[in-house]
């Protein structure tokens, strides 16, 4: 078995408020183009945290790919309650991340911060590789699950980055 994790920027992160917003399709066309690349490699697995934006596009991506490819999809989320505070529309997305085969909750509720890093380790231990949408130079939260990541050995990260995006929109 082989899986990888798959997360990148949040939708607010990149400057995208609407589902109508060009820039997604572009993004989901890399995703698609990576996202195969990896399945003809065997990965088997792809594992979701349940955030929205990049994560959320390559989830709709991935199944989409599912009629095509045979590999598995898990959503690992932090907390129970993850999403409970989202607007209707985005609990709608939420939901596409429990509709998947393999759901798991990390913790019950939020007790202290060790439990994110705690949560990151679980991942970067669980998984082969990594599926990245982040450029250092527009550093988040993510840095420190990168971290963790880069601290594991042989574990490989494919970085989708705004200069790959670029390049994928110059050759379509």
């Amino acid at each position: 078995m082989t899986a990888i994790l798959v997360t990148g920027y949040k939708s607010f992160e990149l400057g995208i408020f609407q589902d109508k917003d060009e820039r997604i399709s572009v993004i989901k066309k890399a995703i698609r183009h990576d996202l195969i690349r990896y399945f003809e490699e065997g990965i088997d697995w792809l594992i979701f945290m349940g955030n929205l934006g990049f994560e959320y596009w390559a989830l709709q991506v991935a199944k989409e790919l599912q009629e095509e490819y045979e590999f598995s999809i898990a959503t690992i989320f932090t907390f129970e309650n993850h999403g409970q505070n989202w607007n209707e529309a985005n609990q709608v997305k939420l939901g596409e991340f429990k509709q998947v085969d393999f759901v798991k909750y990390t913790y019950k509720n939020y007790e202290n911060p060790s439990q994110f890093k705690n949560y990151n380790q679980f991942l970067v231990d669980n998984t082969e590789g990594a599926y990245l949408f982040y450029d250092t130079e527009n550093e988040t939260t993510l840095k420190y699950l990168l971290q963790v990541m880069q601290e594991k050995e042989n574990y490989p990260i494919n970085f989708l980055t705004f200069d790959r995006l670029n390049e994928f929109l110059e050759e379509w």
